[in-house]
């Protein structure tokens, strides 16, 4: 597919040719939420902790005898239906909340949204993006020239990837309310979704093919023509 590239002015400055394995996939919402959800949970943290009777301080002595004193019979005081005791089914730092994506699950699902984003008009492409020095200043330039091209890009978050980590680049838009930086190839589904709309420099194409593009893809469809070069076995004939 071929989509037009900008400079850091607003101009045109040529087209690029997308992959379609990347840009031309259509949404499968199922898909997209498992992975989305899943990468929530992975990024959950369990801060939430309490102490079981075993791990509360103090206990060892029995309260009182066994028998005799008319009393319910105690074992210690770190007991849960004591004060101060242990805590029962309660949060513990130990849970893990996330679980395991597939590699193409994941990949797949990328394709989906970075589709979604080039058919929502929610992408834009620019030549290069270069920052002279960690200016502010250049960084709104920039976030001007392309709002005046879509104007999607004046309201919502705006995502930025960066073909790899540039400093200046960095230190430039970190301090724009609504503005988010990545490297390309740590780009995922979760974070295109949290933003409205991408910006991304050609370069940073072929670093989002490199780890998006499944290398399974290419290995199944070796396999299938392996397979599609085997001779039909003939049928047994049964004396």
């Amino acid at each position: 597919m071929q989509v037009t590239t900008y400079n850091q002015k607003g101009e045109k400055a040529g087209t690029i040719e997308l992959p379609k394995d990347l840009f031309e996939v259509k949404m499968n919402p199922d898909l997209v939420y498992q992975v989305a959800t899943t990468q929530m949970n992975n990024r959950r943290q369990s801060t939430a902790h309490t102490k079981g009777r075993g791990q509360v301080s103090g206990g060892g002595k029995k309260p009182w005898r066994q028998k005799g004193t008319g009393r319910a019979r105690q074992g210690s005081i770190r007991s849960p239906q004591w004060r101060h005791g242990g805590v029962v089914f309660g949060p513990t730092n130990e849970k893990v909340y996330g679980g395991k994506i597939n590699k193409k699950m994941r990949r797949k699902a990328l394709a989906m949204v970075l589709s979604a984003k080039l058919g929502g008009e929610m992408l834009v492409m620019l030549d290069k993006l270069e920052i002279e020095e960690p200016k502010t200043r250049q960084m709104v330039r920039i976030l001007a020239a392309v709002k005046k091209i879509n104007p999607n890009f004046e309201k919502g978050k705006i995502l930025i990837a960066l073909p790899s980590f540039e400093k200046y680049a960095v230190l430039a838009g970190r301090n724009l309310p609504g503005v988010e930086m990545i490297e390309a190839a740590k780009l995922n589904v979760l974070d295109l979704l949290n933003t409205k709309c991408l910006l991304m420099p050609a370069p940073a194409v072929s670093a989002v093919a490199h780890n998006a593009t499944s290398k399974e893809i290419a290995a199944e469809a070796a396999k299938e023509g392996k397979k599609s070069e085997k001779k039909p076995r003939g049928k047994k004939i049964k004396k």
